[in-house]
């Protein structure tokens, strides 16, 4: 990489820890010396890694309870992000699920995106308020705003260099709504986390956020139905009408440890997706254990799961459709060392070699 390249990342914000936040931890990891801006960073809420980047959080970070009430602040990101100041720079990196590939770019400034999806509450407002729990007032002013994030997520398209897409499912998507090729780079997963279990328990393993469009709900009533012990990682506002569903065989977990989540993923009998992801990191990480996937068969996960060597599919969104896949899954066998070896593509070193190699090219074709 050209020593003479100064980078910077920007991120939408820096208020949670999920898959984003990871990969800006490893293009951090590639880019030591990037500072990242960000709209708000809430150190609390991130690893104490996080402490020490560079991290330039926008005028937003001065806004009170910003950890409760970030989502009411919602027209003011596109402001903050375009607020920055990014002279100097030869290469924007962004990542962004929504503001961060709207950054205004000075001339001769390449801006490459890593984008997770176009902007979903603004494309896809019906299944986004499914997820999301206003109040009536707010719900009156949202149509007003989401059309004002519409026209400026349009305008900001062709600030845009290059966009990379983290699926196939994600590029189409680029391709559809912005009328822009995205060339591929799947997110990282750290695979040294987890490893292949000497033994294996009878147990089926759900790991997510719950939520009502997971559909954690559907793999509850198949294994009411079909009496085999379910075990259910994971919290959200979904939590207490899932346990009230719920019958003995299956077990809530709530939170745990890095080191408790890698040995559940190890010991388990399958693992169950039912939701549609643009990725799925769980999946990946269940693989990379070694251990089969049992997927809803759309979305990122027709892109990590191989039916019959990695795992199978449903395709339909019933609870017979999935008891039929479990079924079908049990007079299958998997070998955990194949599974192991199909999920090593998602390294993170992989998409720490593939996301340098490629801003390196771009800087170099820009220039």
């Amino acid at each position: 990489m050209s020593s003479q390249m100064k980078i910077a990342i920007i991120h939408d914000y820096l208020n949670q820890y999920g898959g984003a936040e990871r990969v800006v931890e490893a293009m951090h990891e590639v880019f030591p010396d990037a500072p990242i801006y960000t709209s708000i960073f809430l150190p609390e809420k991130l690893p104490p890694v996080f402490s020490r980047m560079d991290i330039r959080p926008s005028f937003m970070q001065r806004l009170p309870s910003l950890d409760r009430h970030f989502k009411k602040y919602l027209l003011l990101y596109p402001i903050a992000i375009e607020s920055f100041d990014l002279n100097g720079y030869d290469v924007i990196l962004s990542s962004s699920s929504a503001f961060a590939k709207g950054a205004s770019m000075p001339q001769g400034t390449c801006h490459i995106c890593y984008c997770y999806t176009p902007m979903r509450f603004v494309w896809e407002t019906e299944s986004y308020l499914a997820q999301e729990e206003f109040n009536r007032f707010y719900k009156m002013i949202l149509p007003l705003a989401l059309w004002r994030l519409r026209n400026w997520d349009l305008k900001t398209i062709d600030r845009v260099h290059h966009y990379i897409g983290i699926s196939r499912h994600i590029c189409r998507k680029i391709g559809r709504l912005y009328s822009r090729q995205a060339d591929l780079i799947y997110p990282p997963v750290d695979l040294s986390r987890f490893s292949i279990s000497e033994k294996q328990d009878d147990y089926f393993l759900v790991v997510s956020r719950l939520n009502t469009y997971k559909r954690i709900d559907l793999v509850i009533n198949a294994f009411n139905r079909l009496s085999l012990p379910l075990v259910v990682i994971g919290t959200g506002p979904y939590e207490e009408k899932l346990k009230k569903m719920a019958k003995k065989n299956i077990v809530f977990l709530g939170r745990v440890s890095d080191e408790e989540l890698a040995q559940y993923l190890g010991n388990c009998r399958a693992f169950i997706f039912p939701g549609e992801e643009d990725f799925g990191i769980a999946p990946v990480e269940a693989m990379a254990s070694g251990r089969p996937v049992i997927a809803y068969g759309r979305g990122g996960a027709l892109e990590t799961v191989v039916d019959g060597l990695t795992g199978t599919f449903f395709r339909g969104k019933t609870t017979e459709d999935l008891i039929d896949a479990i079924h079908r899954f049990e007079k299958m066998s998997f070998d955990p060392q194949n599974i192991r070896r199909h999920a090593e593509q998602f390294d993170k070193e992989v998409f720490k070699e593939k996301i340098k190699s490629y801003v390196n090219e771009k800087f170099q074709t820009f220039h």
